[in-house]
C-alpha cells in the first residue's frame, strides 16, 4: 500500500501534444486538457514541485513537416511555436484548477510568455509555481523528448514522468501485436539496443549519463499520475 505523502519532491513531467487531442483529429480536446490540469493541480496541492514540457505534434511536428517538403529547420521552428501554443493552453486550464504556472520559452517570445533562464526556472518552482517550458530546447533537430531530458537534470528533478497513450514499454506495438510483452523495467542500456520506443536516442543517453530515472505511464487512466507520486509502480521505469 503507498501512503498518502509525495515520493517525490520535484518532477519534470513530459506531455505529447497528442495526449490533448483525445477524440478529435487536431487541436485541443477541452475535457482531456482540463482532467490532465486536475490531475496536475492534485498532485501540486500535495507539495510536488512541478515543471512541464509538452510536445506540439497536436498542431505541427517538425519532421513531419519536413517529409511534406518544408525545410526541415523551418519545419522544427514552426513545431516549437505549436509548443508555446499548447503551453499557453495548458497554462490556462492548470490555473482554472487553482495552481499558480509560468511558461518559460527557449526561444523569444515576451509578448506571451517568459525567456527560459534556468535559475529563474528554479526559483519560479520553489515559489510554489508550476513551470511549463516551451519551444523545447530551442534548436532545430531536437524533439521535445530531450528537451523533457534536460529541463529535468537543469532543474535537479527527481525523475521524469512520460505520460503517453500506453501504460508501459512493451516489447512491441500491442495495438497491432497481442503477443507483446510489458516491461515493468529496463535499463537505459536495454531501451536503446532494443530500440524502444521510450524517448528519443538522444533524450535516453541524456537521462542515463546523468543518472536521471524515467517512468513511462499511460496518462489516460485517470489517477495514475497521483499514485505514482505516491509511490506506485506504474507503468514502466527505466534507470540502471
Amino acid at each position: 500500500m503507498a501512503n498518502n505523502s509525495p515520493k517525490f519532491k520535484r518532477i519534470l513531467l513530459k506531455l505529447s501534444g497528442e495526449a490533448l487531442m483525445g477524440e478529435e483529429d487536431y487541436g485541443i480536446d477541452p475535457k482531456i486538457i482540463n482532467r490532465i490540469a486536475t490531475e496536475i493541480h492534485e498532485i501540486h496541492e500535495m507539495g510536488v514541485e512541478i515543471g512541464i514540457v509538452i510536445g506540439g505534434g497536436n498542431i505541427f511536428r517538425g519532421a513531419g513537416l519536413a517529409k511534406s517538403g518544408i525545410d526541415r529547420v523551418t519545419g522544427d521552428h514552426m513545431g516549437m511555436l505549436a509548443t508555446v501554443m499548447n503551453s499557453l493552453a495548458l497554462q490556462n486550464a492548470i490555473e482554472k484548477a487553482g495552481s499558480k504556472v509560468r511558461v518559460m520559452s527557449a526561444i523569444q517570445i515576451h509578448e506571451v510568455c517568459e525567456d527560459y533562464i534556468r535559475r529563474k526556472a528554479i526559483r519560479h518552482l520553489e515559489k510554489g509555481n508550476i513551470a511549463v517550458f516551451a519551444a523545447g530546447i530551442g534548436n532545430p533537430f531536437f524533439t521535445t523528448d530531450s528537451a523533457a531530458s534536460l529541463r529535468a537534470i537543469e532543474i535537479d528533478a527527481q525523475i521524469v514522468l512520460k505520460a503517453t497513450k500506453v501504460d508501459g514499454v512493451y516489447s512491441a506495438d500491442p495495438v497491432t501485436n497481442p503477443s507483446a510483452v510489458k516491461y515493468d523495467e529496463l535499463s537505459y542500456d536495454e531501451v536503446i539496443e532494443k530500440k524502444l520506443a521510450v524517448m528519443d536516442t538522444a533524450a535516453v543517453v541524456l537521462c542515463r549519463d546523468q543518472g536521471m530515472p524515467l517512468r513511462i505511464f499511460n496518462m489516460g487512466i485517470s489517477g495514475a499520475l497521483k499514485q505514482i507520486i505516491q509511490g506506485e509502480s506504474i507503468g514502466t521505469i527505466v534507470n540502471n
